[in-house]
């Protein structure tokens, strides 16, 4: 019998590294009416196969013999977490440094070609446990789901776009949530959490880690999140909602704040969750109640902005209609 290896956190739950806000929010995500239906309607057109198509048609496959190094520093980080399966890893040329898990059903994973000039191997390490935390974690469906959203955007005619404003909007909100978990889980796959906030760092400069200090880096986390001014902290609120991230920094301070609290080191002794365990705690979360009441406002916001801009566009028409010359009779 193969022996497990040295890192292995053997049929590792993700309940164990799963952050409070992304338990919550996608707990909240299945009382939001049209979530469901969106998933299901793009589905049945096929947009998830799309875009699948559209990645792997500009990307190229790793693999032992297609950047070897790249790969074997991948399945390093799926023995790590045990995953059940690895996903096949792709790079494309993205137009920034990053990366993503995308696929319901059978998930493949690419990093942009800028991201793993800029990494160093532990850094690759970290970015792919990041990766493979949101499939262990079940986020690829929403996340395929906000993806396609996004690329729709401004394909499709405009007043087709707008019932779809809402559920992109607590979709928005949930992958923000959902970030915090994988990056405790590229954390625990790299074991090395200081490695993990280098390739944030890296991902937010652009420049490689040798050429900038992680000190300093993690010292701006600190003061970000201690900013005392209650009006920059709305500004920051409301200028992060349009993300799908939350910024690096308090990325950077909610990991570490994790790592500090000790649950980061008992999971490296073999304390967490498996698999194979009934969820005894489940979804019954403090925080819950908080997501659900405010995923429900987002999603009544942008309902009412959806409503408005539609009574404003019909207005248009109508007073365009009324105020049109009849022509002369020939």
């Amino acid at each position: 019998m193969e022996q497990p290896t040295l890192h292995r956190l053997e049929g590792i739950s993700p309940r164990a590294f799963q952050h409070p806000a992304d338990r919550a929010a996608t707990a909240a995500l299945a009382q939001i009416p049209g979530v469901g239906q969106v998933v299901r309607k793009l589905t049945e057109l096929q947009y998830q196969r799309a875009l699948r198509q559209m990645l792997l048609a500009n990307a190229v496959k790793i693999g032992p013999q297609q950047l070897p190094e790249l790969w074997r520093v991948y399945e390093r980080a799926g023995e790590t977490l045990d995953m059940p399966a690895l996903p096949d890893l792709y790079t494309t040329y993205l137009g920034s440094p990053n990366a993503m898990a995308i696929g319901a059903g059978r998930p493949i994973i690419v990093v942009s070609s800028q991201f793993v000039e800029l990494l160093d191997p532990d850094e690759v390490w970290a970015v792919s446990g990041h990766e493979l935390g949101h499939v262990l974690a079940d986020h690829v469906l929403y996340t395929t789901t906000l993806a396609i959203l996004l690329q729709l955007q401004g394909v499709l005619p405009f007043l087709i776009r707008l019932p779809y404003r809402a559920v992109l909007a607590v979709l928005l909100e949930w992958s923000r949530s959902a970030e915090l978990t994988a990056d405790r889980a590229g954390a625990l796959a790299c074991r090395d959490p200081l490695a993990y906030c280098r390739m944030l760092m890296v991902m937010a400069a652009g420049v490689p880690s040798s050429r900038l200090d992680l000190d300093a880096f993690l010292l701006q986390a600190s003061e970000y999140e201690e900013w005392d001014s209650r009006w920059d902290r709305l500004l920051r609120i409301l200028a992060e909602r349009r993300g799908t991230h939350p910024y690096a920094v308090r990325r950077v301070q909610q990991l570490m704040e994790w790592v500090r609290g000790g649950d980061y080191d008992r999971i490296l002794g073999g304390q967490y969750p498996r698999r194979d365990e009934s969820d005894l705690r489940g979804d019954a979360d403090k925080a819950s109640e908080y997501y659900v009441n405010k995923m429900w406002n987002i999603y009544r916001d942008a309902s009412d902005a959806t409503q408005g801009l539609r009574e404003k566009v019909d207005g248009w028409l109508k007073r365009d209609a009324e105020t049109e010359e009849p022509e002369e009779p020939r």
